[in-house]
Parts: structure tokens; C-alpha cells; sequence
């Protein structure tokens, strides 16, 4: 199982910011402590050169993003300080991205430790996120071999940004369930949108993915899936609003996987959000994500 990570995920943060950087070390040391991979199958991704950031971004945003000339505001709607280093490190999330196509291609399935950052427009970041990883990945294989590719999105916060880059590509369907009452205030439409009703417990989380995921991928007949698995869903998360339990994130891994498994459909993976108090929580709940890809794709 290819695992794109690089140590540079880990981004220092100042003294109390609210984003768990460090899951993105605890992440793969768990997997390799557990034996669920191995060092071999960590896959170390360059930067992402400009012109495949350009197929999704605009010129301006990248120059601005690269040259440090975001303004506070702009940082603010983001969540981070810029710096040179915070911009590498997208760059090289992204490309993680990208090169797990390839594999999931070859393979079933690619893990992307971060990724995910599905908050970010083609001219502006927000929600932590700088450039969208699933959107320039998507764009790049469209130049080669124009397909159909589907977004599942099941980070508890709809993903707007990739929602407004597709609304007018019929050849990339964005999927989105999210709860309702949640950031972004402002939704953009998705091809499907979800909401959940504050409170949305496994039963209720897991009936309707069950009701509509399959019969998605039947109609859509895509080559090949993006998987957002954010595990801000769980009933601990600071920002979640929901009352899915660790088993229940557990389950809804699982059905994905199963689902494109049986379907025959190579997925690619990224993390995406979790804001539980406890970091341990955080990890627990994405390396599940990891066991179930193992256990299904048998890689």
C-alpha cells in the first residue's frame, strides 16, 4: 500500500493554534509501530511543479501564495501564517496526491497522510487549506485521459472549494455530506450536497451513505474515486457537531472501501479534518482508515 508522506507535513504551528499538526507525525509512526506498513511503502512525493498548480489555480493566487504576499485577512480566512515553509509543504501534499493516482491505478488504492484540502478556491485558501489537492489531481489526469472521476467528500465541512472548481465540468462529480449547520456558513453547490442534522448519530450516518453511495457509483460508472475520510464526524470533535462514534467512523471507512472494491474502482485517499481534544483520538480514528484500506484491498 503506497502511503505519500514526508516528515514536512508536520508543519511547526505557534503555541496553542487550534490545528492538530502533530497527528501528521503520530499518523505514520502508528502504522509502521503496528506493522500495518512498511518503511518501503512510504512514499516521499516531490513539490508539484506551477504549471499543474495552474490548471486549477490562478496565476495571481500561486505568485502571491509563493512570494509571501497574502494579507492578513487572507491569512486569517486561511488559519495559518504564511511562510515559505507552509507553501512547500502544500506543494508537496499535493503532488503526494498526484502520484497516488498512479498507484491506485496499478494497485486499488493510495493513502495521502494530509491532503484533503478541499476548503481552497482556485484564487484564495480558507478552512487551512492553501491549494486543493483532490482538484488539482483531477485536473491533471483529465489532461491526459478525460474521464469520469468521483469526489466522495465525508469530512463533516462541505468541500466548497472543490464544489465551486468542478460546478461547470460534468466530467469530475463532487459528493459531498456534511453537516448542515456547520462551516462553510456560505455552502457552493456540489453535484450532490448531504447536509446532516446536528446531533446525526451511526444509525442515522450510516443509513443514508449506505442508501446512496452505491447506487452512485453504479450510475457514474467512474474510473476512478477520490475518498476524503475526514474523521471530524466523531461525537468527540471540538467543531464537528455530530454524534458518530469511533465505531461508527470505523463502519463508514469500511462501506467505502467495500463498495469500490466490489465495484473495482481504484480509490486515492486523503485524511482531511479531526478536531477531537485528544490527539490520540484524532489518530486512532484515521489509522482505522488505514486498517480498513488494508483489510479490503488486501494490499
Amino acid at each position: 500500500m503506497q502511503v505519500a508522506y514526508d516528515p514536512v507535513y508536520a508543519h511547526p504551528l505557534p503555541e496553542g493554534h487550534r490545528f492538530p499538526m502533530l497527528k501528521y507525525e503520530l499518523i505514520p509512526g502508528q502504522l509502521l509501530y503496528e506493522g500495518l506498513i512498511s518503511e518501503k511503502e512510504i512514499h516521499r512525493p516531490g513539490s508539484c511543479p506551477d504549471d499543474i498548480i495552474l490548471l486549477t489555480h490562478t496565476s495571481d493566487y500561486l505568485h502571491r501564495l509563493k512570494n509571501q504576499e497574502l494579507s492578513p485577512q487572507e491569512q486569517r480566512r486561511i488559519g495559518f501564517p504564511q511562510s515559505p515553509e507552509l507553501t512547500a509543504r502544500e506543494l508537496v501534499i499535493t503532488q503526494g496526491t498526484i502520484d497516488n493516482c498512479q498507484h491506485a491505478y496499478n494497485n486499488g488504492i493510495a493513502m495521502n497522510v494530509a491532503g484533503g484540502t478541499h476548503h481552497a478556491f482556485a484564487d484564495h485558501g480558507e478552512g487551512f487549506c492553501l491549494l486543493n489537492d483532490f482538484a488539482i489531481a483531477a485536473n491533471y489526469l483529465q489532461q491526459t485521459n478525460k474521464t469520469q472521476l468521483l469526489v466522495v467528500d465525508l469530512d463533516v465541512h462541505q468541500g466548497n472549494g472543490t464544489a465551486k472548481i468542478f460546478e461547470n465540468d460534468p466530467s469530475v462529480f463532487t459528493f459531498s455530506m456534511h453537516g448542515g449547520h456547520n462551516y462553510p456558513f456560505h455552502k457552493e453547490r456540489s453535484d450532490l450536497d448531504l447536509p446532516l442534522a446536528d446531533g446525526c448519530t451511526d444509525d442515522a450516518y450510516l443509513g443514508l451513505l449506505m442508501d446512496t453511495l452505491p447506487a452512485l457509483v453504479s450510475r457514474l460508472k467512474p474510473s476512478l474515486v477520490f475518498y476524503l475520510s475526514g474523521v471530524d464526524i466523531l461525537l468527540t470533535d471540538k467543531f464537528g457537531k455530530l454524534k458518530v462514534s469511533m465505531e461508527g467512523c470505523r463502519q463508514r471507512d469500511e462501506f467505502v472501501f467495500r463498495t469500490l472494491f466490489n465495484a473495482g474502482l481504484p480509490c486515492v485517499v486523503s485524511m482531511g479534518g479531526g478536531y477531537s481534544p485528544d490527539v490520540r483520538t484524532i489518530v486512532e480514528a484515521h489509522c482505522n482508515t488505514f486498517r480498513a484500506a488494508k483489510e479490503i484491498y488486501g494490499v
